[in-house]
């Protein structure tokens, strides 16, 4: 992996990686601490294996390999093993999360002080790998913001003076389309331009989703030898959502004619039809649960959505600033509690067998996309009766 082809995540795991390779081959220069800088856990993974597979032999794990954890380890006793050499095992490797502990409130001037020593006399025989995965490098890092360009530079001044640093940028969309297109080769695959472009848009450049569904697609094309735009449509949920993501910005938008025109298009290239009824309800119901979390909590950017909307209640990435602009076109709690009771009454309607599920379906998004009907408060609606 040439650092000239790739953005500066690849780049950066490559440089590490050779230098670990080169190390268990030829006992090359290898630095006795490495900071894995950046929230990518592609990079991260990619790392880890690496040195595993270089100083961490399977019969031998157990005595070589440690993880350890920094909010339930002190320091101290991460520095005290690797100092003690291991009885079994010839080298050993230590990993050391949470590494963010040591920049809490405090000076922490012990735990620096006893770092500085460790390394300034290191146990020839360990390799710590500090994850400082508590910082987001962007793919372009000159637009790295503010708090976590002081949190790595702080990194930088204290870790950084005795170890490697190796920075985890987030992946870009040519780097993910190229690594797609590669790692299909790899296995025999050729996979389209426009098919590795919709993988990538679909899943948002989260490498670790199109790793996933790269592997499900190879296998899906067994024997084919090649990966089109309709394989990823097909087996890719995401890519399959994006339509319905489509479906509720027109309905936000009060826009009914393309709201209308879109669901038409959603049924007629669905396989089952009128039959996938419910299951496009069930996405519509859970996409408007999301508006409303995002609403009631104020989420005004993608990066606040993870922390509102729980683990198996998430949009895919690539649909977050959407859905968030979205959210944001309904003035009030009651218009998004409306539209899911809307929702509820068309679930009821298509579980009774009704003679024509679209028309259950066009009713429901034609009712989503109007404006609502003012109601009478109680005192005019009574003062009418007694009129009439």
């Amino acid at each position: 992996m040439s650092a000239g082809r790739w953005g500066a995540g690849f780049s950066a795991v490559g440089r590490f990686v050779s230098e670990v390779e080169a190390a268990a081959v030829s006992n090359g220069s290898l630095k006795p601490g490495y900071v894995l800088a950046g929230d990518e856990i592609f990079l991260l993974d990619r790392c880890r294996d690496a040195v595993l597979k270089a100083f961490v032999p399977s019969d031998l794990r157990d005595f070589c390999l440690s993880d350890l954890d920094l909010s339930s380890t002190p320091i101290f006793e991460v520095l005290d093993r690797a100092q003690t050499p291991s009885l079994m095992a010839p080298f050993q490797v230590i990993f050391v999360r949470n590494v963010r502990q040591l920049y809490t409130r405090g000076a922490k001037k012990d735990e620096f002080a006893a770092l500085d020593r460790y390394f300034r006399s290191p146990n020839p025989q360990a390799l710590l790998i500090f994850i400082a995965d508590f910082l987001r490098i962007p793919t372009d890092t000159r637009r790295m913001e503010l708090e976590d360009k002081g949190r790595f530079e702080r990194l930088q001044e204290t870790l950084g003076e005795h170890c490697g640093m190796v920075e985890l940028a987030r992946v870009g969309d040519e780097d993910a389309m190229r690594w797609a297109t590669s790692t299909a080769q790899s296995a025999d695959s050729k996979l389209d331009p426009d098919a590795a472009r919709e993988l990538v848009d679909a899943l948002g450049s989260d490498m670790m989703l199109i790793a996933s569904e790269l592997e499900k697609l190879l296998l899906y094309t067994s024997g084919r030898g090649r990966i089109t735009l309709g394989d990823v449509e097909t087996m890719v949920l995401a890519a399959k959502q994006r339509s319905l993501y489509e479906l509720t910005d027109a309905i936000s938008s009060r826009n009914t004619a393309k709201a209308l025109a879109l669901l038409n298009g959603l049924l007629n290239s669905s396989d089952a039809g009128e039959d996938a009824a419910i299951g496009h309800l069930y996405m519509l119901a859970r996409t408007f649960r999301q508006m409303l979390v995002i609403l009631e909590k104020n989420v005004r950017d993608s990066r606040a959505i993870w922390q509102a909307l729980w683990q198996g209640f998430r949009m895919p990435p690539f649909a977050a600033d959407d859905l968030i602009r979205q959210a944001r076109r309904y003035k009030s709690r009651r218009d998004l509690t409306r539209a899911l009771r809307l929702i509820a009454r068309a679930d009821l309607e298509l579980r009774s067998s009704p003679p024509d599920k679209r028309l259950v379906l066009e009713r429901l998004v034609y009712d989503l996309a109007s404006e609502p009907k003012p109601t009478l408060p109680a005192w005019a609606s009574t003062q009418l009766s007694f009129e009439s």
